[in-house]
């Protein structure tokens, strides 16, 4: 919760809506091992694709490139600082669409941690952060049915993501009771 908590300072988000969203949430670790590939254009490390999980922590064990996101249209390497990590947040601010590749020469390891909030809770946009000005512009989900749905169909760049806005005559502003 300490990490969350930063979290939510930096996001200018209240801390006990973080809290209500991961407290009894799950979290889960994949480390992948990319080995080499003289031929770059024969493979794909891990597709585009948009996150499945709220918080994405992402950690480059032997310093080999290859984590990139889409900007403006083209694939850009992402220089992971020595020591450093990346944390993707689904939502929390602006969404990226990240991919991973391999290396021609090296292999590359990398351990990504993922947050997530409990399964029979409803995800959305966070409350405190819509306002009239700038409302929700995503619907409400269970995370149960966000994670079957996205996990159903092929990862495509950001395709799901794209499916979960709503239509910008929708888009609602969350009144939030003092």
């Amino acid at each position: 919760m300490q990490l969350l908590c930063l979290i939510s300072k930096c996001l200018d988000i209240e801390m006990n809506e973080m809290k209500e969203l991961f407290e009894d949430g799950f979290q889960t670790m994949r480390m992948t091992y990319y080995p080499p590939c003289p031929q770059l254009e024969l493979v794909v490390g891990l597709t585009p694709h948009s996150g499945a999980t709220s918080i994405t922590i992402l950690h480059q064990i032997n310093g080999i490139d290859g984590f990139q996101i889409k900007m403006n249209g083209a694939w850009t390497p992402i220089q992971i600082l020595p020591n450093a990590f990346v944390i993707l947040s689904n939502g929390l601010s602006n969404s990226i669409e990240p991919r991973a590749t391999v290396n021609s020469t090296r292999e590359r390891i990398s351990i990504a941690m993922f947050f997530n909030p409990k399964l029979d809770l409803e995800i959305g946009p966070i409350q405190s952060l819509t306002t009239i000005e700038s409302p929700a512009l995503f619907r409400r989900i269970k995370m149960e049915k966000y994670v079957q749905d996205l996990f159903s169909q092929k990862l495509n760049g950001k395709s799901y993501l794209e499916r979960m806005k709503l239509q910008p005559e929708k888009a609602v502003a969350f009144q939030v009771e003092e």
